[in-house]
């Protein structure tokens, strides 16, 4: 009998494209774009990190030389982007009876199966880069594991920032700490603009915050008492950062539940910036892909022994990166 799956609808090369139209239902980070796509053609990246030097420019008379440029310090770092790789089978009982109908009805049925798998493993491979992005928003990018991929304070030889909101306090001036954050955040930019600050909050440290003295009475005198009757879980505006609750949570293969943001923290990042964060893809590895620039998420199937039945193979080759990692603010209740 013939093997449907030797069909060129099924190729590497459609199976790819299929799976990426899948969408990303997980992940307030793709939500935010806050790490774009960068494709790559290696396995490995190179990060150079540039001291620009921003001075004033004096007026001169007409026919003087110009100033010369002052060179910043440049430092180069090469980080290894890690391989997801993800597995499943189409069994034939989920094909069965399937050979009976049309050609083109075979095919039509046959891809519904592969769409149903490929769904479940895009949204595996979803799932994990929200949990690797979020690692390089608060500076460690971590395993499934919970083991280190990359600690970025340490690649980048600079000290990791916390502060305190001072919420067990009942009179902290909770407006002035979210301006004395904004200026940690400048600082560390080094002259690098921004259009603003947005700060992703544990439960309890939202709850916190948004149930503070100082907090709901600004709001409630400011607004009118619109705070008191919206859901303001998807963001709020207060000392010039926009605070929102992240529930982003996984399960690892053992079963355990690790929530992405601890009980009782929340991570300040700048938002508008020129190039701060980004998410290099890597090419699969397949003879197919050699030399091609990398997407985020690659499929491709081949029969099992026997035939009984068919291999589908999903990978990814991501590494969310903050090339500032000084920006970074973690915050305590």
């Amino acid at each position: 009998m013939q093997n449907l799956f030797a069909n060129p609808a099924f190729s590497m090369a459609n199976l790819t494209a299929a799976i990426n139209l899948v969408p990303n239902r997980y992940g307030r980070l793709e939500d935010l774009n806050l790490f774009p796509a960068k494709p790559t053609r290696f396995r490995q990246i190179i990060i150079e990190e540039r001291n620009g030097i921003l001075n004033l420019l004096p007026t001169m008379p007409p026919g003087s030389p110009g100033t010369v440029g002052t060179r910043g310090k440049r430092k180069v770092r090469s980080f290894v982007i890690p391989h997801i790789p993800h597995d499943d089978v189409v069994l034939p009982e989920e094909v069965q009876g399937i050979r009976a109908f049309g050609s083109e009805t075979e095919l039509e049925t046959l891809a519904g199966v592969l769409a149903r798998h490929l769904e479940t493993m895009r949204n595996k491979h979803a799932i994990t880069l929200e949990h690797l992005r979020m690692g390089a928003l608060k500076g460690e990018i971590l395993d499934a594991d919970g083991s280190t991929i990359y600690n970025l304070y340490d690649e980048f030889d600079i000290d990791a920032t916390t502060m305190s909101l001072g919420l067990a306090d009942a009179k902290a001036n909770v407006r002035n700490k979210c301006v004395k954050v904004l200026g940690e955040m400048e600082k560390a930019l080094q002259g690098e603009f921004m259009t603003g600050v947005r700060c992703l909050c544990s439960p309890s440290f939202f709850e916190a915050l948004t149930s503070h003295a100082n907090v709901v009475e600004s709001y409630t005198r400011f607004q009118e008492g619109a705070w008191l009757r919206e859901d303001v879980r998807t963001g709020f505006t207060y000392g010039g950062i926009t605070f929102e609750e992240y529930r982003g949570q996984a399960s690892s293969a053992d079963g355990t539940v690790r929530k992405f943001i601890a009980d009782g923290e929340a991570h300040c990042f700048p938002v508008g910036t020129v190039d701060t964060f980004g998410t290099y893809f890597a090419p699969a590895d397949f003879n197919e892909t050699v030399n091609t620039l990398g997407q985020p998420v690659y499929a491709k199937q081949a029969p099992r022994q026997f035939d009984r039945g068919t291999d589908l193979h999903t990978q990814s080759n991501p590494l969310p990166m903050c090339h500032r990692p000084g920006v970074l603010i973690k915050l305590t209740a």
